[in-house]
């Protein structure tokens, strides 16, 4: 899979992306991350690639010359048949969730763009990208670290960059719920110890008791995401139980 980024300072993608498993990725040939100047596609002499607002308003304004320029550089050829989405990083997009990231993943070539300023103009968005995508319900200084995040959580979806596969269906959110708790050696630590059951080595009851602890880390602190989830019949009743538990804490609570 392919990223083209096109932003006004590639040099802050320089180390988020050379290390840790996107490093890997981008080594073994799973992942091709190019990162494009958009100042290297403004048709002045001193390169400028923004401007002032029509109409007034502080800040500037991402031209749209350099960004179409660019954009057509790096996208594949039409006669490609390559799955390409163009993306602009932006404020005013769909929130990323894991649905949207599993999505990306299937594609061949994702182009980022890092909107920057006030943002870019409207032609940008009416005629050029495919999709507008935020990170969160808040404004940073730009598209560039929102990229970033873009790439990780799209890059690891891709077939083969996770060490183990079976690690991404089972984290927050690949199923709607958050992930249950995990620990590993040694078995006590300052007289914190393991759970016994994931000592046990009964499969099936382990099984059990990770769902019920995801649904009821899910409860506590996501509750929303149970009304968006499909429950199967035993995670219903395991919920029922949770929800019957965390009242008999809370009653415990009161009376002390």
């Amino acid at each position: 899979m392919r990223f083209d980024v096109l932003t006004l300072f590639p040099e802050m993608f320089t180390g988020p992306l050379d290390v840790s498993m996107i490093a890997r990725a981008r080594e073994r040939g799973l992942l091709e991350v190019r990162v494009t100047n958009l100042r290297d596609f403004a048709a002045s002499r001193h390169k400028i690639a923004d401007d002032y607002s029509y109409g007034g308003g502080a800040g500037m304004v991402m031209k749209p010359e350099p960004i179409f320029a660019a954009v057509e550089a790096v996208r594949c050829p039409p006669q490609a048949g390559c799955r390409e989405r163009v993306v602009l990083l932006t404020p005013q997009g769909y929130r990323l969730h894991q649905e949207m990231a599993a999505r990306l993943a299937g594609c061949d070539h994702l182009v980022l763009v890092c909107g920057h300023y006030e943002g870019v103009d409207e032609r940008v968005r009416e005629h050029l990208v495919t999709d507008e995508i935020s990170i969160g319900d808040y404004v940073l200084t730009g598209g560039e670290l929102p990229a970033m995040v873009l790439i990780d959580a799209v890059g690891r979806l891709v077939p083969g960059v996770l060490g183990a596969e079976a690690s991404a269906l089972t984290e927050s959110f690949a199923d709607g719920l958050l992930e249950y708790p995990q620990w590993t050696r040694p078995v006590e630590f300052r007289g914190m110890r393991v759970p016994d059951i994931l000592l046990s080595g009964n499969h099936e009851q382990i099984r059990l008791w990770r769902r019920k602890e995801a649904l009821r880390r899910t409860l506590r602190r996501r509750p929303e995401l149970l009304g968006q989830v499909a429950l199967s019949a035993e995670d219903v009743r395991l919920l029922d139980q949770v929800r019957a538990e965390e009242e008999e804490a809370e009653a415990l609570l009161g009376e002390a």
